[in-house]
């Protein structure tokens, strides 16, 4: 590895926390969970869309989501970083830790949740009317950060980090719209990235991609995982059994089956988990 390319992981790497509290206990070791689920159940209305899922999800791996539509896989990511709360019907049971720190806890506000913990889309959406780099930067500026030199130079990081710089860095303030689907995907990893998150999620963020942009996200997802903990949804069996490390099999709001990759794809316990990575149904 390159110096410049650690000095760009160093200045990326989620901000150290601090010293944990009684109640809010620390995960320091880099295979410890970053998030802890525990008997997570989500509503919306009458509709018991996610029943009482438990799993660990460990820091600096990449965990996959599978399992056929309608499952629940969308609406468990959400729930990491209370994205689903937009949703007025929303309601959830149970628990979620962030490091220690209990996510839906009384005071704390979703907005600090989705600083540190990011969401990528199935869609790339960058905000149309803005620039290359003022897409790079909005997340910074919605949290207090004025000083140009700081932007330029996180921007610049994020950029690097997503695989997009050398494609962009002659016309950053050219249209976010004016790049090709690929890259404003990674245009949208850039931006999450350059708020210092501690866990990326990404609801299916190659779906809709040509093969070539697919295999750059992949790319980017596995050299980033060296310092991110990334969950990732996908409709995509060999791609999660190229990326990932650890795979949940989500069947009917249930979580059937969850573990290392390698056995979830070869060596499954549940029939029904043996039957969807078989291609049997789903």
């Amino acid at each position: 590895m390159t110096i410049e390319k650690e000095k760009l992981i160093q200045a990326l790497r989620p901000a150290p926390k601090p010293a944990a509290s009684a109640a809010s206990p620390e995960v320091t070791t880099p295979s410890a969970p970053a998030l802890t689920v525990r008997e997570l159940s989500v509503f919306f209305g009458d509709n018991h869309v996610l029943k009482r899922v438990s799993l660990d999800v460990l820091a600096r791996a990449v965990t996959a989501i599978i399992g056929p539509s309608g499952c629940g896989k969308s609406t468990f990511l959400r729930a990491l970083n209370r994205m689903h709360e937009l949703v007025p019907t929303a309601r959830m049971e149970g628990e979620v830790r962030l490091f220690g720190d209990d996510i839906y806890a009384k005071g704390v506000e979703p907005v600090i949740v989705r600083r540190r913990v990011g969401m990528v889309f199935q869609k790339s959406n960058p905000f149309p009317t803005m620039s290359i780099a003022d897409n790079v930067t909005v997340g910074l500026r919605l949290n207090g950060v004025r000083q140009r030199a700081t932007l330029a130079e996180r921007m610049e990081q994020s950029l690097i980090m997503a695989a997009l710089w050398n494609e962009v860095k002659d016309r950053l303030e050219a249209p976010a719209i004016s790049l090709s689907g690929g890259q404003q995907q990674r245009l949208c990893i850039a931006r999450a990235l350059a708020v210092q998150p501690e866990v990326l999620l990404m609801d299916e963020p190659a779906s809709a991609l040509d093969p070539l942009a697919t295999a750059k996200i992949e790319d980017l997802i596995l050299e980033l995982k060296k310092d991110y903990t990334i969950v990732i949804v996908t409709h995509n069996m060999q791609q999660a059994a190229r990326m990932s490390d650890y795979t949940a099999f989500f069947y009917l709001g249930e979580l059937v089956e969850y573990g290392p990759t390698d056995k979830i794809f070869t060596n499954p316990t549940n029939k029904r988990t043996e039957d969807y990575v078989t291609g049997r149904f789903g």
